[in-house]
């Protein structure tokens, strides 16, 4: 089995045999399936999360969220941790770290009222397991979700059969590709 290491630049090498058109259709196909979801249907507080070009671009959610009422959270770096903030439109997103657009909304404490955290990587595998960029963000904010349903998202290609893992990374209970 690959590192981590490893795994981070192999997959880097595989987002590059696709264009930005292919990659926004890929986006696009796993977005409809999280809306079949009953885990998305049934949610009230979903986290969502701003898109490096290189990910799963999720914002077509975030307006279908505000159209049925929930409420959509989206992390913003602090430190070495993720705060999640309310989102409330496009106009209240600025440029944060690593250049992600973060949230400028009020901040979201009661980590227990979340329903579904949908959780960008690098690359996840059949038994749940997540990649990171490897800064450990992602893996600080999950372990204090104890009630949302994790549900990671990639590409076709970042889906693997097994990755490495750590005591400390935390599983996702679906994965969406």
């Amino acid at each position: 089995m690959k590192t981590k290491s490893e795994l981070r630049q192999r997959i880097k090498l595989l987002k590059n045999n696709f264009t930005i058109e292919q990659l926004k259709e890929k986006s696009e196909n796993i977005c409809s399936k999280i809306t079949s979801t009953e885990q998305f249907y049934f949610a009230r507080i979903i986290l969502l999360y701003s898109s490096l070009p290189d990910e799963v671009d999720v914002s077509p959610l975030m307006e279908i969220c505000v159209n049925m009422g929930k409420k959509v959270l989206l992390p913003k770096v602090v430190g070495d941790d993720l705060e999640l903030r309310f989102y409330n439109g496009t106009n209240s997103l600025v440029s944060g770290a690593f250049g992600i657009l973060e949230p400028i909304g009020e901040v979201f404490s009661n980590y227990d009222e979340l329903d579904l955290a949908i959780v960008p990587g690098m690359s996840f595998d059949s038994d749940g397991n997540r990649l990171g960029r490897g800064k450990g963000y992602y893996d600080r904010l999950l372990s204090r979700l104890n009630n949302a349903f994790k549900m990671g998202v990639c590409f076709n290609f970042q889906f693997l059969n097994a990755i490495p893992f750590e005591s400390h990374d935390v599983k996702m209970d679906s994965v969406m590709f």
